[in-house]
C-alpha cells in the first residue's frame, strides 16, 4: 500500500501541483511572519544589550515613594547622590543622566527622524573630562550653551561638520547650535534610525527642566566587583525615594519590553497566515476529494484484492504526507526569502531597523514543517475515510458517488445551527473577541451551506448567461451539477473577500467619524503640537496670541491631580476664548461659566463622578495644595475633547512646569495657507511644530488608517491568491473528469472555442458566487462591529464603500477569468475520439 501511494503521488504530479502551491503558500506566510519578527526582535534586542555595556548598576528615583499628596510628583536625583554613589565601595565612576526630546533640522529645515526617534541627552565630563558613552569621532565636547554635538549617523545624514550652525528644538522656541564634536554610540534608537543630539550637564539639566537634578546614575564597577555586590553597596547609600537596578536588569527588561512589542505585530501576522492556510485547508480538501472521486474504481479494485478499509484511508494519507512534506519544504525556504523581504520592505518606508543577521531559529523550521504537513492530512483525511467507506461493487459500477439525501439534510441541518449560533454572538458581543468567535463561526455555517446557497444564487444568473446561448447554459448546469465541489471552491475566495470587504466597511466609516469629529467640535483654525507629540514651550501660545492675524488662542496643558482622592488630570484652557475655538454641545451651563473654580466635564466624567451643574469636589493639585472646585456646565465629550477643563491662570500657581499639549487659534478670514506660513514664521520655521488645520488632523488619521488598511490588504491578498489556485485546480480537474462529455460536446458540433467559453463562464459564475457571498458576509461584519465600535467612537456611523465593494466584485470576476485560462485551453486541445474513449 505504501508503494501504491507513492506511485499515485508520482501518476498525478500535475494536479497535485497547485495543492502543493495552495500549501506552501500558507506554510510560507507562517514561516515568513516568524523569520521576520524573530530578525527583528533579535537585532533590537542586541542592540539594547550594547546600551548597557557601561552600566553595571542603575539609580533611578523610586516613584512609588513620592508625596502621597502630591499628585504626579517624580522624585529627582541630586548632584550630592551622585557624588555620595561614585564613592561606594566596587565603583570606578559614575554618570549623571538626563534626557528627553531633541529635535535636529537639516540644511533644509526638515527633520531629521520622527516623533520619539528624535532625542537629546548630557555629554557628562566628570571623568577627565570624558563620557566614556559617546566616544568622539572629531571635534571635542559641548562646553556651555550654544553648542552641540551629533551622533555620527544624523550628522551624515544632514552633511552635518564640526564648526557647522545646528538648527534645535526641545520645547517649541529654535536653538541655533554650534556644532562642538561628533560622537559613535550604541545606543538602540541611533542604531535603529534615530538620531542623538548632546549638551553640557548644566544646559540639559535647564532645557528639560531639571535644574541641579539627574534622571539617572549610571555606576560602572571597578574589576573584580560583581554588578550584585555594587548595587549592594550602592543601596547602603540611598535615600528611600531612589533604588538601584543591576545593568544587566535593565538590559533583560527592555528585552522583555522589545519581545512584547513584537509579540503583537506577530500575533497579527499570524492571524493573516492563519487565515491563508484557513483558505488553504478548502482547497485541499476539494483536491483530495476530486482525487479520490476520479479513482474509486482503482480504489475499489484494491478493496476487491483483500485491502481493508483502513489500508486504503492510509494510502491516502500517505500521499497527503508526501505532499506535505514537500509543500513544508518549499514554503520554508520561501517564507526565508518572505522574512528578509519584510525586513527590506520596512527599511524601504523609512523606518530603520539595527542591523543583524537573518535568524532561522529551530522552532520556525519545526512550526513550517508540522505545519505544512498536519494541514494536508487533516484535509486529506475525510476524502480518504469516506472512500474507504464505498462497497467495493457500488464503486466499480458507478465513478461519481452521489450525496444522499440524508446527508444533505444533516449537513444543512448542521451549517444552520452553527451560523445561526454564530450570527447571535456577532449580534451580541460585547467585546472584539466575542466578534471574531461569532464571525468564524457564521464563516464555517455558511461554508457547510453553501451547497445549499450555490443553486438559487447561480440559478439568479441564468439570465445574464442567456446571450452566450448553449454554452451559457451548459456552464450553468456545470456550475450546479455538483454543489459541494461548487461550494468548496467559492468558499475560499468568499473568506478573502468576507475579511477585505468587512475591514473597508469599518475602515470607511471610522474615517467619516473622524472627519465628523473634527469638523464638528473643532472652530479652531489651526492646532498647534509638536510633531513628537511631546510639550510644547509656553513661549509658543505666547507668540501665537500676540500674532496679528490671531482673534482667538488657548493652550491645552495637563496637570495631574487628586478628586476624591482618586487620580484625575485637570486640562487647563483660556476659558474666554474656548467658546470660540470649540462646537461643543452643553447637557448644562456654558462656556461662560469657565473661569475661577468653576470648570466643565464631559457627560462620561459627570455619570461616572455623579456630578451635575453646581456641583462641587474637593482637589489636590500638582503642588499639593487643596482647594474645592465647582461644576459650572456637562459638555457631550468625544475622543478629541473630554475631561475635567479649568482656566489656565488659575492652574498655573500650582504647576511646577507648565507644558502645553498644543495651542488651539483662530485667525482672521479662516485658515489660509499665507497665514499658515506667517505662523510658521513666528515660531521660527521650526521643523518640530507642526500647524495642522481640522482637514489636517482628519487626514493624518485617515492617512494612518489607509496604511494599515492597505498592510491588510497585501496581507489578505494571500488568501486571494490561494483561492485563486483552488479555481485553477477545480477547474483543471473538473475538464479530466469531464474528458468523455467533452468529446461528444465535440462530436455533435461545439466548436473549441464554445469549448473555451463554457469552462471560462463556468469559472465565472463560481467566482461571481464566492464574491457575492463574500462582500454580502463583510457588510453583515461590519456593521455588526460598527455596533461595538460606536461605544467607543460617538460619531461613528456605517458607511458603504460602493465603489471598493463594485471593484471587489470585479477582482472576482477578474479571478474567475484568468483561472479558467489553463483548463479552458486544456479542455478544448482533447481529442474528440479519445475522449469519448476515455473512462
Amino acid at each position: 500500500m505504501f508503494r501504491t501511494a507513492l506511485r499515485n503521488v508520482l501518476a498525478h504530479k500535475a494536479r497535485l501541483l497547485m495543492t502543493v502551491l495552495a500549501v506552501m503558500l500558507g506554510v510560507a506566510f507562517v514561516s515568513g511572519t516568524l523569520v521576520f519578527t524573530s530578525t527583528i526582535s533579535d537585532a533590537f534586542q542586541k542592540s539594547s544589550e550594547k546600551g548597557f555595556t557601561n552600566v553595571d548598576v542603575a539609580v533611578q528615583p523610586h516613584r512609588g515613594s513620592g508625596d502621597e499628596n502630591t499628585p504626579g510628583a517624580v522624585p529627582r536625583l541630586s548632584q550630592s547622590l551622585l557624588d555620595q554613589a561614585a564613592k561606594v565601595p566596587g565603583a570606578a565612576s559614575a554618570t549623571g543622566t538626563v534626557s528627553g526630546f531633541a529635535a535636529i533640522a537639516d540644511k533644509k529645515g526638515k527633520l531629521i527622524g520622527e516623533g520619539f526617534s528624535s532625542s537629546g541627552a548630557n555629554y557628562y565630563a566628570a571623568q577627565g573630562g570624558k563620557d566614556p558613552r559617546y566616544p568622539l569621532k572629531s571635534g571635542r565636547a559641548p562646553q556651555g550653551p550654544g553648542e552641540i554635538a551629533l551622533d555620527a549617523k544624523t550628522a551624515d545624514r544632514a552633511g552635518y561638520k564640526v564648526g557647522d550652525t545646528v538648527r534645535v528644538s526641545v520645547d517649541g522656541p529654535v536653538l541655533q547650535q554650534k556644532l562642538s564634536g561628533v560622537f559613535t554610540t550604541d545606543d538602540g534608537n541611533v542604531s535603529a534610525g534615530g538620531s542623538l543630539a548632546l549638551f553640557d550637564t548644566a544646559t540639559a539639566q535647564k532645557l528639560y527642566g531639571k535644574p541641579g537634578g539627574f534622571d539617572e546614575i549610571h555606576l560602572k564597577a571597578a574589576a573584580g566587583t560583581s554588578q550584585t555586590a555594587l548595587k549592594a553597596a550602592v543601596e547602603k547609600v540611598l535615600p528611600k525615594d531612589a533604588e538601584a537596578t543591576t545593568g544587566k536588569q535593565l538590559a533583560d527588561e527592555q528585552s522583555r519590553m522589545i519581545s512584547q512589542s513584537m509579540d503583537g505585530m506577530r500575533t497579527s501576522l499570524l492571524v493573516f497566515a492563519g487565515i491563508a492556510l484557513f483558505v488553504g485547508i478548502f482547497i485541499i480538501a476539494n483536491t483530495f476529494t476530486m482525487l479520490v472521486a476520479q479513482r474509486t474504481k482503482e480504489l475499489a479494485l484494491l478493496r476487491a484484492v483483500g485491502a481493508s478499509r483502513r489500508q486504503v484511508t492510509r494510502s491516502v494519507l500517505i500521499e497527503a504526507f508526501v505532499v506535505g512534506t514537500v509543500a513544508g519544504v518549499t514554503g520554508l525556504v520561501a517564507g526565508i526569502g518572505i522574512g528578509a523581504g519584510l525586513r527590506s520592505l520596512i527599511g524601504g518606508t523609512g523606518a530603520t531597523i539595527p542591523d543583524g543577521p537573518l535568524v532561522i531559529s529551530p522552532s520556525t523550521v519545526l512550526v513550517s514543517m508540522v505545519v505544512g504537513i498536519v494541514v494536508t492530512m487533516l484535509a486529506a483525511w475525510l476524502p480518504g475515510r469516506r472512500a474507504a467507506k464505498i462497497p467495493p461493487v457500488a464503486a466499480m459500477n458507478s465513478v461519481h458517488a452521489v450525496a444522499t439525501t440524508k446527508s444533505l439534510v444533516v449537513r444543512n441541518s448542521i451549517g444552520g445551527v452553527i451560523s445561526a449560533i454564530g450570527a447571535a454572538i456577532v449580534l451580541t458581543a460585547t467585546s472584539s473577541t466575542m466578534m471574531g468567535l461569532g464571525a468564524g463561526l457564521v464563516l464555517i455555517g455558511v461554508f457547510v451551506l453553501t451547497p445549499l446557497l450555490s443553486r438559487p444564487v447561480i440559478a439568479a444568473a441564468a439570465p445574464l448567461l442567456r446571450p452566450f446561448g448553449m454554452t451559457g447554459k451548459l456552464a450553468r448546469q456545470n456550475a450546479v451539477r455538483n454543489p459541494r465541489r461548487t461550494a468548496a471552491t467559492a468558499s475560499a475566495l468568499m473568506i478573502g473577500l468576507t475579511l477585505i470587504t468587512g475591514l473597508t466597511v469599518i475602515a470607511g466609516s471610522m474615517q467619516q467619524a473622524i472627519d465628523k469629529m473634527a469638523t464638528g467640535s473643532l472652530k479652531a483654525d489651526y492646532v498647534v503640537s509638536m510633531a513628537s507629540m511631546t510639550p510644547l514651550s509656553t513661549d509658543v501660545e505666547k507668540k501665537l496670541a500676540g500674532h496679528p492675524d490671531v482673534v482667538a488662542s488657548s493652550p491645552l496643558r495637563s496637570s495631574p491631580a487628586r478628586i476624591n482622592g482618586e487620580h484625575q488630570s485637570l486640562t487647563g484652557v483660556n476659558g474666554k476664548d474656548m467658546g470660540k475655538l470649540t462646537n461643543l454641545d452643553f447637557t448644562s451651563g456654558s462656556f461662560a461659566a469657565l473661569s475661577g473654580d468653576k470648570v466643565l466635564v464631559d457627560d462620561a466624567t459627570a455619570r461616572g463622578k455623579h456630578w451635575k451643574l453646581g456641583s462641587s469636589f474637593d482637589v489636590t493639585f500638582e503642588d499639593g495644595k487643596k482647594g474645592t472646585l465647582t461644576v459650572g456646565g456637562v459638555y457631550k465629550g468625544n475622543d478629541l475633547m473630554r475631561g475635567v477643563w479649568i482656566d489656565a491662570p488659575t492652574l498655573a500657581p500650582h504647576q511646577k512646569q507648565i507644558d502645553d499639549r498644543q495651542v488651539m487659534v483662530k485667525v482672521k478670514g479662516g485658515a489660509d495657507e499665507k497665514v499658515k506660513d506667517s505662523l510658521a514664521k513666528a515660531l521660527g520655521d521650526n521643523p518640530a511644530i507642526q500647524i495642522q488645520t481640522k482637514q489636517d488632523i482628519s487626514d493624518g488619521i485617515s492617512k494612518a488608517i489607509g496604511l494599515l488598511l492597505n498592510m491588510l490588504y497585501g496581507l489578505l491578498a494571500m488568501a486571494v491568491v490561494v483561492a485563486v489556485l483552488g479555481v485553477v485546480n477545480t477547474l483543471a480537474m473538473s475538464v479530466f473528469e469531464r474528458q468523455q462529455e467533452i468529446g461528444m460536446l465535440r462530436a455533435i458540433g461545439l466548436d473549441r472555442k464554445g469549448i473555451k467559453r463554457m469552462v471560462r463562464l463556468e469559472s465565472l459564475i463560481i467566482s461571481l458566487f464566492g464574491g457575492v457571498m463574500g462582500i454580502g458576509l463583510g457588510v453583515f461584519f461590519g456593521w455588526a462591529a460598527g455596533d461595538l465600535i460606536k461605544k467607543a467612537v460617538s460619531t461613528y456611523e456605517l458607511v458603504l464603500p460602493w465603489e471598493r465593494m463594485g471593484l471587489f466584485l470585479l477582482l472576482a470576476a477578474v479571478v474567475g477569468v484568468l483561472a479558467a485560462l489553463w483548463p479552458a485551453r486544456r479542455a478544448a486541445k482533447l481529442n474528440m475520439l479519445a475522449a469519448i474513449k476515455a473512462e
